[in-house]
C-alpha cells in the first residue's frame, strides 16, 4: 500500500515538475524553472522511498550535481542559481563527493533463518537484493507455464533498459541482447545463466556469475555445482527465483527475489557501485517482467 502511494505521488510530483520545465504551473505554486527543477527531484526522493532504493537516488542526484557544476564552470548556470565560476566548482565538487560516498557504503550480510524456499536452499547468504511481487488472477499452473513462456518483447522497457546497460553494443545473444521471439528464460538458462531448481508449480531459480578470480574456469559450461563450491575469493555469484503461491480467491501470488552474494570486501565493494547504477534499471524490469507473466497467465485461464 506504501510502494503504491508513494509510486503514485511521486510520479505526479515528477510529471507536474516536468510541464513546469516548459510552462511554469503556477496554480500548483510552481512559479519558476528552478521550482519546478526542485519539484521533479522531490518526485522522484519520494520513488526512490517507495521502492527502498534512496542508495541509488543520492548517487544519481550526486551525478547530475556534478553535470551542473561542471558545465556551470564553463557557462554559469544562472537558472539554478550558479552564478559563478567558483559556485559551479563548489557545486560540482560537492556532487563527486556525494556520488563516491553513497556508491562506497557498505552492505551488510543477511542470512535465510531457515530454508523455506529453493532459494534459500541455494543461495542462504547475500548482501544485495531486490524482491518484488504481484498478484495474479490464474491459478499457480497458468502461471508457473508463462514464467516460462514470457517473451523479451512482451516485457515494457525491457529492450530500451537492456540496450542501455550494453551501451548500445551488439554483442552474442543473452538476456541483455535477447531475441524477441524467443522465451527469457531459455534465452537466459542457454548463455550466461544456469537452471538451479525448477519446481513446478511452485518455483524456479536461476543463478550466473557475475565476477569471478583469474582462476575461475570461464572455459567449460556453467553448472550448478559452482553454487555449491568454496571458491577464492573475488568471486561475485547471483540468484533470481520466481515463487508462487495460491491465494484465497483462487488465484497467485508471484513473487520474485534477486540475491548477490561477493566472496569478498574487494568484490563486493566493486559489485556495490555498479549496483547502486543499475538498481533503478533492474527494478523496473523485474516489475514489468511481473506484469508481463500476469498477462499470459490471465489470457490463458480466460
Amino acid at each position: 500500500m506504501w510502494e503504491t502511494a508513494a509510486f503514485g505521488a511521486g510520479f505526479l510530483l515528477v510529471a507536474a515538475g516536468a510541464l513546469s520545465l516548459i510552462y511554469p504551473l503556477r496554480w500548483i505554486g510552481v512559479r519558476t524553472r528552478f521550482a519546478a527543477l526542485v519539484v521533479v527531484t522531490a518526485g522522484f526522493f519520494v520513488v526512490a522511498l517507495g521502492a527502498k532504493m534512496l542508495d541509488s537516488y543520492l548517487v544519481y542526484l550526486g551525478l547530475a550535481l556534478a553535470f551542473l557544476g561542471f558545465i556551470s564552470m564553463m557557462w554559469p548556470l544562472r537558472l539554478v542559481f550558479i552564478h559563478s565560476r567558483r559556485v559551479a566548482s563548489l557545486v560540482f565538487a560537492f556532487g563527486v563527493l556525494l556520488a563516491t560516498a553513497v556508491s562506497l557504503l557498505p552492505y551488510r550480510e543477511k542470512h535465510a533463518a531457515t530454508a523455506t524456499t529453493k532459494l534459500d536452499d541455494w543461495m542462504p547468504r547475500w548482501q544485495v537484493g531486490e524482491r518484488h511481487s504481484i498478484e495474479i488472477a490464474a491459478p499457480p499452473e497458468k502461471v508457473f507455464v508463462a514464467i516460462h513462456a514470457v517473451r523479451a518483447d512482451e516485457i515494457s522497457f525491457f529492450r530500451i533498459l537492456t540496450a542501455i546497460r550494453r551501451c548500445g553494443q551488439d554483442g552474442p545473444e543473452n538476456i541483455l541482447n535477447a531475441p524477441e521471439q524467443k522465451p527469457i528464460l531459455d534465452v537466459a538458462t542457454e548463455t550466461t545463466f544456469v537452471l538451479l531448481d525448477d519446481d513446478a508449480p511452485r518455483e524456479i531459480v536461476i543463478g550466473t556469475v557475475i565476477a569471478a578470480p583469474k582462476e575461475f574456469p570461464t572455459s567449460s559450461r556453467l553448472t550448478p555445482e559452482i553454487f555449491r563450491k568454496s571458491l577464492r575469493p573475488g568471486a561475485v555469484l547471483a540468484t533470481m527465483n520466481f515463487l508462487i503461491t495460491s491465494n484465497a480467491s483462487g488465484g497467485s501470488i508471484v513473487m520474485t527475489e534477486t540475491r548477490v552474494y561477493a566472496n569478498s570486501p574487494a568484490a563486493l565493494r566493486q559489485f556495490g557501485i555498479y549496483w547502486r547504477l543499475i538498481h533503478p534499471g533492474s527494478d523496473l524490469i523485474r516489475r514489468m517482467w511481473l506484469h508481463a507473466i500476469a498477462r499470459r497467465a490471465e489470457a490463458a485461464a480466460r
